[in-house]
């Protein structure tokens, strides 16, 4: 019997850093670095350009990816601190945490090695269009509330947790295909789209999407297809994949930086008014049935159908708050406790108001109010679709 939930395309390693602010503020001073020197927009050649990224973005407490020049960068840095070898990649973080409820999938990988043979599901069949090991890690930094750094005349205090993944990534920049896969898709009822984000090239962009509709042509025509954004190096490819595969998706799902990226503005989240103005004008970007929104506040479906979705969206906000409280090794015993827990006031009045908007577009549910001493910050994103995913069966 093969799979119902089918997962591409790509995955990666991540080196996932223990923040610690003494060994920044020690590269602040080794490298003279300067607050008039920080930003997000930072081509990143050297160490030092990589402490100047990652300064921009504690800053303005925003979450980011960015590529950098050489995989040596990362190891460099990493191998300041303290260190998790996990794996990353929506897709197969979604496998690792829907596994915790009991389902499986079938997993397209470009990046195979020990980390990833020894990580992902045992029981998820997978094919990989590399037919050799690689390791092209990726570095994920992940900073708390009030997270200080004071050198020399940088002084930040950060108002919010959040994480950043530099990396460069040859696997995922091409995203070679293994049209195989589509023999995994025969019995599928939901197909996740997912990895394309990181690539560089237009026209190899283009190659792999008309090898990801071949495939796609032994989906069952009732299968769902469900697209994480995750945030594409170029913004504009994302029309390109999106315009590609209109015809076949169904819905499509971003978190609240991709969906101020793409309005170029920023949200009050907890305004029902502009968050309902938001979804509409994004909408008009990509006319899909269902656009899913997930924020650290409430999750939301947009779209004729979307309070069918209720379900999805309480699982999914659950999976990912339990990630957030326990990280990678939660178990479903904290997930039973965190999916019975209360959302803040604010996050339930929202909920309420948006839930009583005519029209029946729009449909939310709140994220449950929590407050960890240690918060994942990375993966949560792909958790929600681990969490999702499961509910469309």
């Amino acid at each position: 019997m093969k799979e119902k939930i089918i997962l591409g395309f790509g995955n990666n390693v991540d080196y996932e850093i223990v923040w610690d602010s003494a060994v920044i503020e020690d590269l602040i001073h080794q490298y003279a670095i300067r607050s008039d020197e920080l930003t997000i927009q930072q081509v990143i050649e050297s160490e030092r350009d990589l402490v100047i990224s990652i300064l921009g973005f504690l800053q303005i407490a925003s979450g980011g990816e960015r590529f950098v020049a050489s995989t040596e960068v990362v190891e460099q840095f990493s191998q300041r601190f303290a260190r998790k070898i996990t794996v990353g990649g929506t897709s197969i973080r979604a496998a690792i945490a829907m596994r915790k409820l009991g389902y499986t999938s079938a997993l397209h990988l470009v990046t195979l090695n020990d980390h990833v043979r020894r990580l992902i599901p045992p029981d998820s069949p997978f094919i990989c269009s590399s037919s050799q090991d690689s390791s092209y890690p990726h570095l994920i930094v992940q900073f708390g509330k009030d997270t200080r750094i004071q050198a020399g005349d940088i002084v930040i205090r950060t108002q919010q947790a959040n994480r950043l993944i530099y990396h460069s990534d040859t696997d995922n920049i091409v995203m070679e295909l293994n049209e195989d896969f589509a023999d995994m898709m025969t019995e599928a009822k939901v197909l996740l789209v997912s990895g394309f984000n990181a690539m560089h090239d237009q026209k190899l962009l283009t190659n792999q999407l008309e090898s990801v509709l071949r495939m796609m042509e032994k989906l069952p025509k009732d299968a769902l297809v469900f697209c994480e954004d995750a945030g594409f190096y170029e913004p504009r490819f994302s029309h390109i994949v999106y315009g590609t595969l209109a015809h076949r998706m169904h819905i499509l799902s971003l978190n609240e930086d991709e969906l101020q990226g793409y309005l170029q503005k920023q949200i009050n989240l907890l305004d029902v008014n502009e968050v309902a103005a938001a979804l509409a004008e994004l909408h008009t970007l990509f006319p899909v049935p269902i656009i899913v929104v997930h924020t650290k506040h409430w999750a939301l479906a947009y779209g004729d159908t979307a309070a069918s979705y209720a379900k999805a969206l309480k699982s999914a906000v659950t999976m990912a708050t339990t990630r957030f409280c326990y990280g990678d090794d939660f178990t479903i015993e904290q997930y039973r406790t965190v999916e019975a827990l209360p959302p803040s006031p604010d996050n339930a009045a929202f909920v309420e108001q948006l839930n009583s908007l005519p029209g029946k577009q729009l449909w939310a549910v709140p994220v449950a109010q929590v407050e960890p001493a240690k918060a994942t910050t990375v993966g949560l994103g792909d958790a929600f679709v681990g969490g999702f995913l499961p509910a469309l069966l």
